[in-house]
C-alpha cells in the first residue's frame, strides 16, 4: 500500500495546478519559467517549484534553453504529430492486452461525466472535461498491468490535454463523440485483440485529422506556438 504524505499530496497538488496551467495556457508556450515565478504564481514554496521544474524537464514540458533559462516547451505542429504518432502505437496495443479485464462500469460512469460537460463553455468545465477523458484512457490500461507502459500512456494523455484544449477553445467541441466511445467500449468487450488494435488507431487517426484542420483553418495558429 502506497502512503500519501502531507508533503507527498503537496506535491501531487502543486503538480496538477502547474500541468493546468500549462494545459490552459496560463503558463503559455514558451513563457520563462523558474522557482521565483512558479511561487509568486502560484503560491508555492521554492522546495516544491525548484522540484516541479525538475520533473516537467524530464516529462518535456519544461525545456533548458541555458543554465539560467527554462521554459514552457513549445506547442507546435511537430510536437502535435509526434504525439498522435506515439499515441497510436502505444494505446492502441495497450487497450488490446486490458481487453475485456477493463472496468466497463467505471468506463461508462465517465463517459457519461463527459456527455454532462460537452456543451460547457468556460474554461473550468472545459479543464475538468479533459481531466475526466485523460482517466478514462488511463481506465483502459489499468488491466495490462505494466507500470512502465502506464507511465508513458500519463505523459502523452498529459499533452493530449494541450493538444485538445486548442481544439476545444476553437470549435466549442471535442474531436471525438460519446457514441464513438461506446462502441470502442463494445468492442473491447470482444476481447479480440486485432479488432481493439484497429478500433483505438482509427479513432485517435480521426481525431489527429480533425484537430489538424481545425488548426489549419484558424489563421491565429499561423505561429511558430500555437495560442489560443
Amino acid at each position: 500500500m502506497t502512503i500519501i504524505t502531507t508533503q507527498n499530496k503537496d506535491a501531487l497538488d502543486a503538480y496538477e495546478i502547474i500541468m493546468d496551467a500549462i494545459v490552459t495556457q496560463k503558463l503559455p508556450p514558451s513563457q520563462k519559467v523558474s522557482e521565483n515565478i512558479l511561487s509568486d504564481m502560484f503560491g508555492l514554496s521554492r522546495t516544491i517549484s525548484r522540484n516541479l521544474i525538475e520533473r516537467l524537464m524530464a516529462q518535456q514540458f519544461l525545456v533548458s534553453l541555458s543554465p539560467r533559462v527554462t521554459q514552457v516547451a513549445p506547442l507546435t505542429l511537430m510536437e502535435i504529430k509526434q504525439n498522435f504518432a506515439l499515441r497510436k502505437i502505444l494505446l492502441p496495443e495497450i487497450a488490446a492486452i486490458s481487453g475485456a479485464k477493463v472496468d466497463f462500469k467505471e468506463l461508462n460512469n465517465l463517459n457519461d461525466k463527459l456527455q454532462n460537460l460537452l456543451t460547457a463553455q468556460d474554461d473550468q468545465s472545459a479543464l475538468q472535461f479533459l481531466k475526466i477523458n485523460k482517466e478514462l484512457n488511463l481506465t483502459l490500461c489499468y488491466p495490462a498491468q505494466y507500470p512502465l507502459m502506464h507511465e508513458w500512456v500519463g505523459q502523452l494523455e498529459d499533452m493530449a490535454m494541450r493538444i485538445y484544449w486548442l481544439y476545444i477553445k476553437t470549435t466549442n467541441s471535442f474531436p471525438y463523440s460519446n457514441e464513438q466511445q461506446k462502441i470502442t467500449f463494445d468492442i473491447m468487450k470482444s476481447d479480440e485483440p486485432r479488432k481493439i488494435q484497429k478500433a483505438l488507431h482509427d479513432m485517435i487517426s480521426q481525431t489527429e485529422d480533425r484537430i489538424l484542420n481545425a488548426i489549419f483553418t484558424h489563421e491565429q495558429f499561423y505561429t511558430q506556438d500555437l495560442l489560443v
